[in-house]
């Protein structure tokens, strides 16, 4: 929970009888590796904070080679089905485990007490959405303008630990490609 406080007060200090009203709501969660926490059709009732281990979003598929991977959250970043959390209704994707992982997570109902009963409450759940909403973003755009090269380029860049910790599997999806386009990639850039 340290890296926690430590992570919002990058942008903004907080007081410790907010942190003791926020952190008095905090939940920890742990799973074990590759465990589904929340499934398509369930409402995500939890936005993360993630102190350890690496989450994988994706839409399931009848046959799992052709899931989708969209998203990856690790190690001091935020986690959510995030659309789910704001509409309060049923989620339509996945969020899997990649390995053991440890979350730090608040409710819907707690974070709107902590909206109301803290000076900082607002700001942190500013902080969080634009954190998700930053992720979301730089995907959206590298899949419209980068070619298939760029955007494993660009990954290994950004997020070198999704390189080293994602089987190819997913990263090959996550980028829009087969797996045997992305060990093309590969061998191009080796």
């Amino acid at each position: 929970m340290i890296n926690f406080r430590k992570h919002i007060e990058q942008f903004a200090k907080i007081e410790d009888s907010d942190w003791l009203v926020f952190s008095s709501y905090l939940e920890k969660r742990t799973f074990s590796k590759k465990s589904m926490f929340l499934k398509k059709g369930e409402t995500e009732n939890y936005i993360s904070f993630i102190e350890k281990g690496e989450v994988r979003l994706f839409i399931p598929k009848e046959d799992e080679e052709k899931e989708i991977t969209f998203g990856f959250s690790f190690q001091d970043e935020f986690v959510s089905a995030y659309d789910s959390f704001l509409t309060q209704s049923p989620s339509t994707y996945n969020l899997e485990t990649l390995a053991e992982t440890v979350l730090w997570s608040i409710s819907y109902v707690d974070l709107e007490k902590v909206y109301k009963n803290t000076k900082i409450g607002n700001t942190i759940g500013r902080f969080i959405t634009e954190n998700l909403f930053l992720i979301k973003s730089r995907r959206e755009q590298s899949l419209l303008n980068d070619t298939p090269e760029q955007r494993y380029l660009n990954l290994f860049k950004d997020r070198p630990n999704v390189i080293k910790q994602i089987p190819l599997k997913y990263i090959a999806s996550y980028i829009g490609v087969t797996p045997q386009a992305l060990s093309r990639i590969r061998k191009r850039i080796s």
